[in-house]
């Protein structure tokens, strides 16, 4: 099976699911957002959930977030069409709240099976939850710490026996309600540029 009928077949799982999300995604007539970009893609960028933009397209880091993920991208002159974004969560909590730890639990093992797919070098965490799962899953968890501490640094672990980076940043939504977040993700990125 190729990478993309194997990817395919994670969206076909996420459309059926029910639970909580699912049932108001569907009322509410919104897509689930599973992901998108290259499948050979040598950096994922795993956010938390998507937003009312992101429900409404099924497509990640829309709105405001992600025009600013877009200029960051561009400012390391990386093309957004070249990496892959996906979510933890892949239905829009409500009033864009943190996802629930069951939440979370639900939707993971669809993006742990998108990893094992792409087989990125690189995983950047946009958030702290997804830098927390990400950091408990590939046996980082005796590094964690704050965000604040962590971010702009590189673990190295490995899936399935590949040597994978991963690099912790700030949400690019949270330099939009606080301007000195701004460069520091500026700054951040540029470790990214390092990596690949």
């Amino acid at each position: 099976m190729s990478k993309t009928e194997e990817l395919k077949k994670i969206k076909d799982e996420v459309i059926k699911i029910s639970g909580d999300l699912a049932d108001l995604r569907k009322k509410e007539k919104y897509f689930p957002v599973i992901g998108e970009g290259s499948h050979d893609a040598s950096i994922i960028f795993i956010g938390e959930a998507p937003g009312e933009n992101e429900a409404k397209t099924g497509r990640p880091f829309v709105g405001r977030a992600g025009k600013f993920l877009d200029e960051l991208l561009a400012s390391v002159g990386i093309p957004r069409e070249e990496v892959y974004i996906t979510n933890i969560v892949k239905d829009r909590p409500p009033k864009n709240r943190d996802p629930f730890p069951e939440e979370i639990a639900l939707y993971a093992p669809f993006m742990d099976r998108q990893i094992e797919i792409i087989k990125p070098k690189v995983i950047a965490t946009l958030g702290r939850f997804s830098m927390q799962y990400v950091m408990n899953r590939y046996s980082l968890d005796w590094e964690l710490g704050p965000i604040s501490n962590l971010h702009g640094k590189v673990f190295d672990t490995e899936i399935e026996g590949q040597k994978v980076k991963v690099v912790p940043l700030f949400h690019p939504a949270a330099a939009i309600y606080n301007q000195h977040l701004k460069s520091t993700l500026i700054e951040d990125f540029k470790v990214l540029k390092t990596l690949i």
